[in-house]
């Protein structure tokens, strides 16, 4: 791949000084405080030893805590096995720089409860740390919480090498019938084959769901509709699903916490904002094995009824490593999203940088996504993507694995048809991506009022756009190998490249579909292209002006 060229190092000090001016509208998140009384676990018979299961004990010390009027739950140094604990109002449990919360792999410790699983309503293993209308409550501390996720996980033999593979054979288990998926119990085995495994029917009971117990993996922390919630410097790892989970809450906190799991783990995304409102997430570290910092809402009819966006969110000064995407809106966003303000976060190996996705079903309106110096490096697949057509499956296929392309067909506008709109994403810089820039919205519902603007993109393809609507991308600087063609445009209208800059193109532009209009460059050089424009017969020359 080419070197970033000594031609546009002007066109990257515009970039640096050109900011989105958001200050005066950024939401304001209120923090939890709490009294100075602290309250030792070990007074209350707890053991760091690694073998005592201290369930009891730590939960004893957080209802003291709480009906003395809040203050300080201490785990001090050593290794604290337990089972799931609950948080109460007015408590802050602070973990020790060399404490090891260790969750017990004894999945009888996890009772059977009622609660969501990707926006439905579902019976899950409890969590090993919960909230439910709790209010002024924290995680602090620089220790370690572990969720011993591996016992919990089902994994894919073409996810782990050799070695890993048989190890995870001797620790027991059984395997699928193609002998290509490791499960860590009948139980678990037995839930994989069945639909919607959990969500609560009507009539339905816990006894139900008791036969694959094992398969309902728990969240390692989920509270529920809480208010003034901090999570700060803590290690949050190895969990059983998603790492943090935080589910119609309001004035939320998260700093400086990392969150940690293995690049396989099967919904091991870092965490998860749902339907929650003013949500501050800042200085913080995500190495996870799905989306790393992930926006929803609910799923489908039931997001819908709930009628609860995530709005008035900050995510700034973040990290992440490997991730299925950087920053993520969806898929599970039917109760809409709206007021995201994101800043000066790198994605480092993420499959996806930016990535906004749902599917028909979900409805839902995504809106006022404020993007902002986004650095990104070696993404594995697209940079920036806008996908109404999520599979449900990883964005990056596995080796040998093949996709069918969505079957394009237009179908009625209802409240289930989601829309994505009014997005603003300025200043970003990529070094190393499979695709720059992908947009595909369906027929009946384009995505729309999309602005991109200051990006500097160094990868293999370029720019794909399909069933879109008033795309602006000002100032894109294009440094590609495959070039034929550098930007694919299907079925869209109105489309605006202002100041597009490349080195070099077989064909610039290619436009196909039916239904194109008004596609537009502007303050373009289209000499270093072999052929400026392909398209099909059907589109007339005063579709594209080429300037």
């Amino acid at each position: 791949m080419k070197r970033f060229s000594h031609s546009f190092s002007a066109f990257f000090c515009c970039i640096f000084f050109a900011q989105i001016s958001i200050a005066q509208t950024l939401p304001v998140i209120h923090s939890p405080v709490f009294k100075k009384d602290t309250f030792n676990i070990k007074k209350f018979t707890a053991i760091a030893d690694g073998i005592t299961l201290n369930t009891i004990s730590i939960n004893n010390a957080i209802t003291a805590c709480n009906k003395n009027g809040g203050g300080v739950v201490l785990i001090p140094g050593g290794i604290w096995l337990t089972g799931p604990i609950v948080l109460k109002s007015n408590v802050n449990l602070h973990v020790d720089r060399d404490a090891v919360l260790q969750f017990t792999p004894d999945f009888d410790q996890y009772p059977l409860v009622k609660g969501n699983w990707e926006g439905l309503p579902a019976y899950r293993n409890q969590s090993p740390l919960s909230a439910d209308h709790a209010e002024n409550i924290a995680i602090t501390g620089s220790g370690i919480i572990d969720g011993f996720g591996d016992v919990w996980r089902a994994v894919k033999k073409d996810k782990l090498n050799e070695t890993q593979w048989k190890n995870k054979l001797a620790s027991g288990g059984i395997l699928s019938d193609d002998k290509k998926t490791w499960y860590p119990s009948q139980k678990s085995f037995i839930g994989s084959s069945m639909k919607e495994p959990g969500v609560i029917k009507p009539g339905m009971t816990v006894k139900d769901v008791e036969a694959y117990k094992d398969f309902l993996r728990p969240n390692l922390l989920v509270f529920s509709n809480c208010k003034k919630v901090l999570l700060e410097g803590v290690t949050f790892q190895n969990s059983p699903a998603w790492c943090l989970h935080p589910l119609m809450c309001e004035d939320l906190t998260v700093k400086n916490i990392y969150a940690k799991n293995p690049w396989y783990a099967q919904n091991g995304d870092g965490i998860d904002v749902e339907s929650c409102k003013n949500v501050l997430i800042e200085n913080s570290t995500f190495d996870v094995g799905d989306d790393g910092i992930c926006i929803k809402s609910g799923r489908d009819e039931e997001g819908r009824k709930r009628g609860m966006p995530t709005e008035n969110a900050i995510i700034r000064n973040c990290i992440v490593y490997h991730a299925h995407g950087g920053f993520v809106i969806g898929s599970e966003m039917s109760g809409g999203a709206k007021n995201i303000f994101v800043s000066d976060c790198s994605f480092i190996g993420t499959d996806v940088g930016l990535r906004f996705k749902t599917t028909r079903g979900r409805g839902g309106v995504v809106e006022k996504i404020y993007v902002n110096n986004i650095v990104m490096k070696d993404i594995v697949g697209e940079a920036i993507l806008f996908d109404m057509y999520y599979m449900a499956k990883d964005p990056v296929p596995l080796a040998g694995e093949n996709r069918e392309t969505p079957k394009v067909e237009v179908l009625p506008v209802t409240d289930a048809t989601p829309q994505f709109r009014d997005f603003h994403v300025k200043n970003i810089v990529c070094y190393g991506a499979a695709k720059a820039i992908f947009i595909r919205g369906l027929p009946e519902m384009n995505i729309k009022n999309i602005e991109l603007e200051n990006l500097v993109i160094q990868a293999r393809k370029g720019v794909e756009c399909e069933e879109a609507t008033n795309i602006s991308i000002k100032n894109l600087r294009l440094v590609t190998v495959e070039t034929n063609p550098l930007i694919n445009i299907l079925n869209s209208n109105n489309i605006l490249f202002d100041t597009l800059l490349f080195d070099n193109a077989k064909v610039l532009v290619n436009v196909s579909g039916d239904r194109n209009s008004k596609i537009r460059f502007l303050q373009t050089d289209v000499s270093k292209a072999k052929v400026r424009i392909t398209k099909t017969e059907n589109i007339s020359d005063s579709v594209i002006d080429l300037k």
